[in-house]
């Protein structure tokens, strides 16, 4: 695996050399595909102390390249994040690779024993009928609210149309107005 590092307004030194090179050294563990691997360094000026090092890295292998780009208050605590990045990321195509049976396993350099990715096919378990009446956009969120769901069907008095109101991860709500077309 070649390492290429290189510095933007930031020295670096041998011991920082180091500390990269055995943190992506393990990267060949979880995919021993690795041809290339480049790391940016810089240090920037931000607002937020805890964005002020950036650590860039990308890895190309057989075929595929893997990006991973992490922020930090100090310099080895970036180096840190991108490297976990960098593992998440290549165990993912491994598994893909591996689920797939696309020949050999990236890791034992084994053919891969048939696999079938067939799922069955999800069944309708519970049917729920109810009566629509036309209300407002707020009575549909009271109701929403009484009933304690995450999403309310109902007909808009003002449209005439079917409508779903959802809550947001933000606690807010979303509307969904279908159009045919």
């Amino acid at each position: 695996m070649g390492l290429q590092i290189t510095g933007k307004n930031i020295e670096l030194t041998t011991a920082l050399r180091r500390y990269i090179e055995r943190k992506l050294s393990r990267l060949n563990r979880h995919f021993p595909n690795i041809i290339d691997t480049k790391v940016e360094i810089s240090e920037e000026k931000t607002k937020s102390p805890q964005q002020q090092f950036a650590v860039r890295v990308i890895v190309a292998g057989s075929g595929t390249q893997f990006y991973g780009d992490e922020r930090g208050v100090d310099l080895f605590q970036a180096i840190d994040k991108v490297a976990d990045v960098m593992v998440r990321q290549l165990e993912q195509h491994k598994g893909k690779l591996y689920e797939r049976g696309r020949g050999v396993s990236p890791i034992r350099d084994e053919p891969v024993e048939e696999i079938s990715t067939e799922k069955p096919a999800p069944e309708v378990v519970k049917v729920k009928r109810f009566t629509l009446k036309p209300m407002t956009l707020a009575e549909a969120a009271d109701r929403m609210e009484a009933l304690g769901h995450n999403f309310f069907l109902f007909q808009n008095a003002d449209t005439k149309e079917l409508n779903l109101l959802y809550r947001r991860k933000d606690g807010n709500y979303g509307l969904i107005e279908p159009e045919l077309g």
